[in-house]
C-alpha cells in the first residue's frame, strides 16, 4: 500500500529572499562575507535554509554554494554539492535528496540534479544516477538516463525513471539487469527475456 504524505513544493526563489532579509539584520562584515556579487551574479556561501508549509517544518536545503545568474536565463546554480533532507509530519526524515551539482531553472520551475545524484527514501530504496530532473510543478522526478535501484534484497538497473517527489514509490522504464541479493550476497544475474516486459513500478 502506498503511503501518502503531503509534498514539498521546494522554492529555491525563497533561499535567495531569507538572504536578503538576512543582509539589513546582521553585521555588514558578516553579510559581506557571506554574500558577494558579480555582474549579473549574486553569489551566496554555507546555505542552510528551512522551508515550512502551513507552519511545519518540510524540509531542510544545505549547500556550500550558491549563485544566482540574473541574465536573460534566470538560474540558481549549486557547483559544490547540494543536499536536501524532507520530513513528514512527525519531523522524520522520509526521504533524502544529494547531487555534487544543481541548478534550478526559475521560469521552468525545474532543478535539473548531476553527478552522483542519490535520492533514499525510508524503505530503504536508494537511487543513484548521473542526471535526474526535477519538475516542481508536476512534483516529481524523472530521468531517461541509466539508473540502478537498491532495494531490500534486489539490485535493478534500467533506463529511465519516474517517481513522485517523496521517492515513496517509483517506476523503471527498461530494466537491463536485475540481482537477487540473500544475507549479503548476490543471486545470479538475471536479465529480462526479449519478450518480457522491461518495465517496473514499485509501490
Amino acid at each position: 500500500m502506498r503511503l501518502t504524505h503531503p509534498i514539498l513544493q521546494l522554492t529555491f526563489a525563497a533561499i535567495f529572499c531569507c538572504l536578503a532579509f538576512a543582509a539589513c539584520v546582521n553585521d555588514e562584515a558578516v553579510v559581506r562575507n557571506l554574500v558577494s556579487q558579480k555582474p549579473g551574479v549574486d553569489e551566496a556561501s554555507h546555505i542552510v535554509s528551512y522551508m515550512s508549509q502551513s507552519g511545519r517544518l518540510r524540509a531542510r536545503l544545505t549547500a556550500p554554494l550558491m549563485l544566482r545568474h540574473q541574465d536573460t536565463l534566470p538560474r540558481m546554480e549549486f557547483p559544490n554539492t547540494l543536499h536536501v533532507d524532507f520530513y513528514d509530519s512527525l519531523l522524520t526524515i522520509q526521504n533524502t535528496v544529494n547531487a555534487r551539482y544543481a541548478r534550478y531553472l526559475e521560469m521552468q520551475n525545474k532543478v535539473f540534479l548531476r553527478d552522483s545524484v542519490r535520492v533514499f527514501n525510508r524503505k530503504g530504496d536508494t537511487l543513484f544516477c548521473e542526471e535526474l530532473w526535477w519538475d516542481q510543478s508536476s512534483e516529481r522526478f524523472h530521468t531517461d538516463k541509466p539508473v540502478r535501484i537498491y532495494s531490500p534484497g534486489t539490485i535493478i538497473n534500467g533506463v529511465g525513471l519516474t517517481a513522485p517527489q517523496d521517492f515513496a514509490t517509483f517506476t523503471i522504464y527498461q530494466i537491463t539487469r536485475s540481482q537477487l541479493r540473500v544475507e549479503g550476497s548476490i543471486e545470479g544475474p538475471s536479465a529480462p527475456s526479449p519478450m518480457a516486459d522491461t518495465s517496473i513500478q514499485r509501490r
